[in-house]
C-alpha cells in the first residue's frame, strides 16, 4: 500500500513537501530523545500542533483521561505514539477563503483522524482537536495537496492573515481587499525576517471601517482600504494602524498612516516585523506583543524605526508582483444558471431565515448566504454536504467568517429556497446569524488546557435559551452580540461584544466555584472600536440570568434608538453592577449542589473538605474580606474613570492591587502594616520569589502588574487609555489572588479568621 507521502508526491508544492518531511523528522527525533523539548515544543507549534485539554473539563484529580473511539486510519500507523494524548491541529485558512473541495479534503480529515468535526476559529482558521502527533504529517500532506499549510498557524510567528469575508461584493466596502490579504500571507509565509518574533504577530484588512468584518483595531498590524485622487488618477492605499490586540489586557491599535500605497503594505510589513523581531521583549512572555513594544518605546519612537527600517530593505518584485491581478477577482458570478427548487420549505421559517442569514451582494441579484454553525462546529457529514452544494449554489466562493460561521458567496437570490432546503436537509438551516443566538465561544475546558471556566457549555446553554424564546425577543436584542471565553485571554472576543464573559474561579468554602467576569461597554462595530471592562465575577449557573435582567431592563429603559453600549453608559456601571449584585452570591454547598458544576459538565469542580469553625455568625477569612475590598477598588476605579477622574481612577487600581497583596501577606504575616512599600516588598519575598503566587499556564506575570505600577508611582503619567490598562491589570491580579488563595486553601494552609461583622483594616 502507497503511503500519503508517495502517493502525493506530484501534488504537494516541492517547498511545502519539503518543510513536511523536514518536521516527521523532527517528531522521529522527539521519539528518540535526541532533541530539546522546548525547541520541538516550538517545532511542532510553527506547525499549528497544539497539546490541548484530554480530559474535557476535568482538573488533576486524579480521575483520568476518557478514553475516545478513533476510527481506523486508511493508512496504518506504528504501534508507539509519541504521547497517551492526542491535541489539536490548526490548519490557516488566508482570508477565510475556502474551495468545496478543500471543504472535502477537511471533512475527511476530521473523520479519519480526529472526532469528525471540523471547528471554525475567530480567526477564520480551521481546528481539528483529538489528533495524534505520528498523524499530523500524513493529515499535512493531504493539505498541501490541495494549496493548505498549517506552516506558522501558531507559535512566534506570522499568524493566520484575516480579511473581511464579504471582500469583494461588500456594498459599504471602498475596494476588495481579498488580493491584498492573499498577497501578504503569501509574502509573510516563512519569510526570513518573521523568525525571530518574540511572540505571535496578527495581520488583519477591511474593505471599510464602519462595519466589523476586519476587527483592525484589534490587531497587531491593520489595514483599512482608502482611495485618494493624485493628479486626477484614483489610487488605492490603506489606513493603516498598529499595536493592537486582546488577551488579558487589551490594547486599541493606533493610528500609523492615513494612506500607504497599496504597493507600500508589503516592505511596511516586512519592515515593522523586522523592528519587532530586533527590539521585542524575549525573556519575558507576558509582555512580547507587539503592542508592549509600542507601548514601551512611543509611538513616534516606534515609527521613526520602523521607517529607517524601510529605507534600508533591499528591494524585493514581490513587494508589487501581485497588483497587476487585483482587480481581477470574483468579477463575475461563477455559477451561470439557475438551481432547480428543492423540495417544500416551511414558509415561516424560510422568511425568518432570509430576514437573519442573506446578505444582498453590491452585484444586482446576488447574495451571500450565511451557514450558522452553532459553536463553529461542523461534522464531517456536514461539511461533505456543504461542499455540494457549494458546487451548485456558487462554486469555490466560500469563506470562514471570524464569528465562526460560513460564508456562501454569489448565490443567486432565485435560488434561495433551493439553498434553504439543502441546507435545512443537513442540519445547518438554522437562522440567527449575526444575531444574540449567534453567540461566539472559544473551546474553553472541552480542550484547552487554559480554560478555566466552560465557555462552549454556557454557550450551548444561552444559544438553547435565546432561540426558544427568539420570536419574542425585542428587536434592540436580537442585534445584541454575546461573546465567551473561557478565561482572561479574550479567544472568544468578549472585549468586544456587548455582553462579554470569561471564565474565572472562585473558592467558597474550601471548594472550587465556576464564575464568569461580566465584560460590559464593548463595541463590535467599527472594526471592534471599543473594548469592555468586567464590573464584577458571577456564578457560572446565574450568567443566564444576567442576559435576561440586562436584556429586560436594556427594553423597558432604553431611548428610542438607543444603542446596547450608549444605554450601558447613561445608566453606569454603579449601577449595572446593582442590577447584578445578588447574582454575585454563591449558596452553601448543601443548599445547592448545581453551583459547584459547571454547564453541561456533572462532575463538581472541589479543592476538597475544609474544617469549618462555629461562633456568631459563619467564619469568613480575613482574606476573603480583603479581596472583597480589592475587587470594590477595581470597580470603584472604574466608576472614577466613567466620571473623567482619570488620576484618581489610576490611584483606586493601583490600591486595589495592594489590597489584593496584603490579604495574602497577612495568612504569613499577620503583623503586616498599612504601608504600600512593606506590602509589595513582603508579597515580593512571600510569594513571587517562591513563586507561590505563581500559576501553571500565566506564571507570574499578572505579579509584574502590581511591582511595575509600584516603581512608577513618582513618575506617573496619566492618560484614559493606560488607566483602562491599569483597571484590566488590577482585575486580572485580583483574580490571581484568588487563585493562590484557593491553592493555599487546598494545601491545607488555614489563613486568619475574622467574624462576619468584622472589616478588615484598609490601604488607601
Amino acid at each position: 500500500m502507497l503511503t500519503w507521502k508517495e502517493a502525493l508526491a506530484d501534488r504537494m508544492p516541492p517547498e511545502l513537501a519539503r518543510e513536511i518531511d523536514i518536521y516527521e523528522t523532527q517528531i522521529e527525533l522527539k521519539r528518540q530523545g535526541k532533541i530539546d523539548d522546548k525547541v520541538f515544543a516550538e517545532t511542532r507549534l510553527r506547525r499549528g500542533t497544539y497539546g490541548q485539554r484530554y480530559d474535557n473539563g476535568q482538573r488533576d484529580d486524579g480521575t483520568g483521561p476518557k478514553e475516545l473511539e478513533f476510527p481506523d486510519r486508511s493508512l496504518t500507523k506504528g504501534p508507539e505514539t509519541l504521547w497517551h494524548a492526542p491535541g489539536m491541529q490548526r490548519i490557516k485558512i488566508p482570508f477565510g477563503g475556502l474551495t468545496a473541495r478543500q471543504l472535502e479534503v477537511l471533512a475527511d480529515l476530521a473523520e479519519e483522524y480526529s472526532d469528525a468535526i471540523c471547528h471554525v476559529t475567530t480567526r477564520q482558521d480551521i481546528q481539528l482537536h483529538f489528533v495524534h502527533i505520528e498523524d499530523t504529517p500524513d493529515l499535512m500532506r493531504r493539505l498541501a495537496a490541495e494549496g493548505i499549510t498549517t506552516r506558522e498557524a501558531c507559535g512566534n510567528s506570522i499568524r493566520n492573515v484575516t480579511g473581511c469575508p464579504l471582500a469583494g461584493v461588500c456594498r459599504a466596502e471602498t475596494f476588495d481587499v481579498t488580493p491584498y490579504a492573499k498577497a501578504t500571507s503569501r509574502f509573510l509565509l516563512g519569510h526570513p525576517d518573521c523568525q525571530d518574533l518574540g511572540r505571535k504577530f496578527k495581520i488583519a484588512f477591511s474593505g471599510c471601517a464602519e462595519n466589523p468584518c476586519g476587527l483592525v483595531f484589534m490587531h497587531d498590524l491593520g489595514f483599512i482600504a482608502r482611495t485618494r485622487v493624485v493628479d486626477g488618477h484614483e489610487q488605492r492605499g490603506f489606513e493603516t494602524y498598529v499595536g493592537g490586540g486582546l488577551g488579558a489586557v487589551p490594547y486599541q491599535a493606533k493610528l500609523y498612516d492615513e494612506f500607504i500605497p497599496e504597493s507600500e503594505i508589503l516592505p511596511l510589513a516586512q519592515a515593522i516585523a523586522r523592528v519587532f523581531a530586533r527590539l521585542g521583549e524575549k525573556k519575558n512572555r507576558a509582555r512580547a506583543r507587539m503592542k508592549f513594544l509600542v507601548a514601551k518605546l512611543g509611538f513616534e519612537e516606534f515609527r521613526r524605526l520602523v521607517e529607517e527600517e524601510r529605507r534600508i530593505l533591499p528591494a524585493d518584485d514581490a513587494w508589487t508582483a501581485f497588483l497587476s491581478g487585483v482587480r481581477a477577482v470574483e468579477a463575475a458570478p461563477v455559477i451561470d444558471g439557475g438551481v432547480p427548487g428543492g423540495a417544500d420549505i416551511d414558509a415561516g421559517r424560510f422568511e425568518q431565515w432570509q430576514r437573519t442569514n442573506i446578505y444582498r451582494q453590491r452585484q444586482p441579484g446576488y447574495v451571500v448566504a450565511t451557514v450558522t454553525l452553532p459553536l463553529g462546529d461542523a461534522t464531517s457529514f456536514q461539511m461533505r454536504r456543504l461542499a455540494d452544494i457549494a458546487r451548485r449554489f456558487c462554486g469555490d466562493s466560500i469563506r470562514a467568517t471570524v464569528d465562526q460561521n460560513i460564508l456562501l458567496r454569489w448565490v443567486r437570490e432565485a435560488d434561495l429556497p433551493a439553498l434553504y432546503a439543502a441546507l435545512e436537509e443537513i442540519g445547518l438551516g438554522e437562522p440567527g446569524a449575526g444575531s444574540i443566538v449567534d453567540i461566539t465561544a472559544c473551546p474553553g475546558t472541552d480542550t484547552c488546557k487554559l480554560g478555566i471556566a466552560s465557555s462552549r457549555g454556557l454557550a450551548a446553554e444561552l444559544q438553547e435559551r435565546l432561540v426558544a424564546r427568539s420570536i419574542h425577543l425585542d428587536q434592540a436584542v436580537r442585534d445584541l452580540h454575546i461573546k465567551i471565553s473561557g478565561c482572561f485571554n479574550s479567544c472568544g472576543q468578549h472585549h468586544v461584544a456587548d455582553l462579554g464573559f470569561y471564565g474565572v474561579s472562585r473558592n467558597v468554602g474550601g471548594r472550587t466555584v465556576p464564575h464568569f467576569q461580566v465584560v460590559l461597554g464593548g463595541r463590535w462595530d467599527r472594526n471592534g472600536g471599543a473594548y469592555g471592562l468586567a464590573i464584577g465575577a458571577v456564578p457560572s449557573k446565574r450568567i443566564p440570568d444576567v442576559v435576561d435582567r440586562m436584556t429586560e431592563r436594556y427594553v423597558r429603559e432604553r431611548n428610542k434608538d438607543e444603542r446596547f453600549q450608549d444605554f450601558c453608559a447613561r445608566i453606569g456601571k454603579r449601577e449595572l453592577k446593582a442590577l447584578l449584585s445578588d447574582l454575585m452570591e454563591v449558596p452553601a454547598y448543601d443548599k445547592d449542589r448545581d453551583f459547584y458544576s459547571d454547564w453541561r459538565d456533572p462532575r463538581e469542580f472541589t479543592l476538597g473538605d475544609l474544617g469549618v469553625g462555629e461562633c456568631a455568625g459563619e467564619v469568613v477569612s480575613l482574606v476573603e474580606f480583603s479581596l472583597a475590598e480589592s475587587e470594590r477598588r477595581a470597580f470603584e476605579a472604574q466608576l472614577l474613570l466613567e466620571s473623567g477622574q482619570v488620576e484618581a481612577a489610576d490611584h483606586m487600581a493601583y490600591s486595589a492591587m495592594i489590597e489584593a497583596a496584603r490579604a495574602l501577606v497577612r495568612v504569613q504575616y499577620p503583623d503586616l502594616r498599612d504601608d504600600a512599600e512593606e506590602i509589595v516588598r513582603e508579597f515580593r519575598t512571600r510569594f513571587y520569589d517562591t513563586e507561590l503566587f505563581f500559576d501553571k499556564y500565566a506564571g507570574g506575570r499578572f505579579a509584574q502588574f502590581l511591582f511595575k505600577r509600584h516603581e512608577d508611582a513618582q513618575r506617573r503619567s496619566f492618560s484614559e487609555e493606560r488607566v483602562r490598562q491599569l483597571i484590566e491589570e488590577a482585575s486580572l491580579f485580583i483574580e490571581a489572588a484568588h487563585a493562590c488563595d484557593a491553592k493555599l486553601a487546598s494545601r491545607g494552609v488555614m489563613p486568619a479568621v475574622s467574624s462576619s461583622g468584622d472589616d478588615p483594616a484598609r490601604v488607601q
